[in-house]
């Protein structure tokens, strides 16, 4: 009988360890699973022509393996409804986070709202949304862009200490960048020497559409221009070919992005100041935060990424520009 009892014992003290051991295997298991998980996420952009998305879709493609996502790119083509339709495409196929740079910061805001309901991380990349609205994001990476738009002011201001009649050709209405480029730059020269004869902006950023505004800019102030602030570095290559037709010397040019052109620009002498910006640097930025969010990870709301102010005194000290 004893033998029995004993025998008995033995058995249940088996059962119960293999119970006991397989909670611990599970959840190694489910480690082992979540480190290994790759989340799936898609770059929304306004379009791929505009020679700054195109390259960082580039970098996006180049660094998300490193953080464990797969990308897709959705273009907009100028047009805000395009937009709303690939932030719907990825709700409904079960992206877990876009990082999008819209035409129009405001129309695309109930877009987001939805993005957010069904639980996708929204990242803002280079266009923030308006304050009012910043719930509907999760983070912000990019440029300070009023900032840019106070480091062109004060470069006229610091250029023309006597004052100056300057014109500004604009980027594409209503967007994150036109709209903040804009207000840093009227509050630098505010109490300033410098005048602004006029302002206007772009249907797109295209580099066509800023060779035209400039070519109206001349026709109707002339030999009043005495500096341009464009608020891209392609886009001033359209307003150099408008003055150099126009047989227009000695223009200070100043212009945001710090691509090739306006790197080549400064080079040249064409252009006085190109204020570079870093789209690796905003990717990259990007995908840190979005992966710190799916794991459990701490990440800022604002990431600014920091300006380069390039001039024909350091240009060949600085790395040369990737796009």
């Amino acid at each position: 009988m004893t033998k029995k009892i004993l025998v008995l014992l033995l058995a249940l003290m088996m059962v119960v360890g293999v119970f006991a051991c397989k909670p611990a295997a599970t959840t190694d298991t489910a480690a082992a699973s979540d480190e290994a998980k790759t989340y799936k996420a898609a770059f929304i952009t306004q379009a791929l022509s505009n020679e700054s998305q195109a390259y960082a879709w580039k970098q996006f493609q180049q660094y998300c393996g490193e953080y464990g996502f797969t990308m897709d790119v959705f273009e907009g083509q100028n047009d805000v409804q395009n937009e709303a339709k690939a932030v719907s495409t990825c709700i409904a196929q079960g992206y877990d986070a876009i990082f999008i740079n819209p035409s129009d910061i405001n129309a695309i805001v109930p877009s987001l709202m939805e993005a957010k309901e069904a639980g996708v991380i929204v990242g803002m990349f280079s266009s923030d949304l308006p304050a009012e609205s910043q719930q509907y994001r999760d983070f912000f990476c990019g440029v300070d862009d009023t900032m840019a738009g106070q480091t062109a002011g004060q470069a006229f201001v610091d250029h023309f200490p006597d004052g100056a009649t300057v014109v500004e050709v604009g980027g594409q209405a209503g967007h994150d960048a036109q709209i903040k480029r804009h207000d840093g730059f009227v509050q630098a020269i505010e109490g300033s020497k410098i005048t602004l004869l006029d302002s206007q902006n772009c249907s797109g950023w295209v580099t066509a559409d800023a060779m035209a505004i400039m070519e109206d800019f001349i026709v109707k102030y002339g030999d009043q221009i005495q500096g341009v602030f464009c608020h891209w570095d392609n886009g001033a290559t359209g307003v150099i070919e408008a003055l150099k037709n126009a047989n227009m010397t000695g223009v200070y040019l100043v212009a945001v992005d710090g691509c090739r052109a306006g790197y080549d620009q400064v080079k040249a002498g064409t252009q006085s100041v190109c204020i570079g910006q870093s789209f690796t640097n905003m990717a990259i930025q990007s995908l840190k935060c979005a992966q710190a969010m799916l794991t459990g990870g701490s990440y800022e709301a604002i990431n600014f990424i920091p300006l380069d102010v390039v001039t024909k005194d350091n240009v060949d000290t600085l790395p040369y520009p990737e796009w």
